[in-house]
């Protein structure tokens, strides 16, 4: 039987959980205090995802870069998939936050977003 020890990253309290799996399957799994917990330990174990921060290229803005992420989280295998496409993406100011400056990043049906305002010059 494998024992995977997590800090769960659902909320501020940071418990520590124990996941018992055996042949894939999770067996039991405890010190999770809020469901929270026990959701994030189960896909943590089984199908980790992240969401993405980053920064993207501006053309024409009052500042060189705007700072970005993927609207929600992505198959953490994706990660560097993700990164190629935001280095090689470039915006055209004026950016507004929650502008989509990748659509369907690396294939993965999810946009990568401005988190920012930038003007033009």
């Amino acid at each position: 039987m494998e024992k995977r020890q997590l800090t769960c990253i659902g909320c501020p309290l940071g418990c520590n959980i124990t996941v018992e799996m055996d042949h894939g399957e999770i067996k039991s799994l405890t010190g999770n205090t809020c469901k929270r917990g026990d959701e994030y330990a189960r896909k943590e174990v089984t199908h980790p995802t992240r969401i993405v921060t980053s920064t993207i290229r501006v053309t024409n803005g009052e500042i060189p870069m705007v700072s970005c992420k993927t609207a929600t989280d992505i198959p953490k295998e994706k990660i560097m998939d993700i990164m190629k496409c935001i280095n090689e993406a470039a915006a055209a100011a004026p950016v507004h936050i929650g502008d989509v400056l990748v659509e369907n990043a690396a294939g993965t049906g999810v946009n990568v977003i401005a988190t920012k305002d930038v003007k033009a010059v």
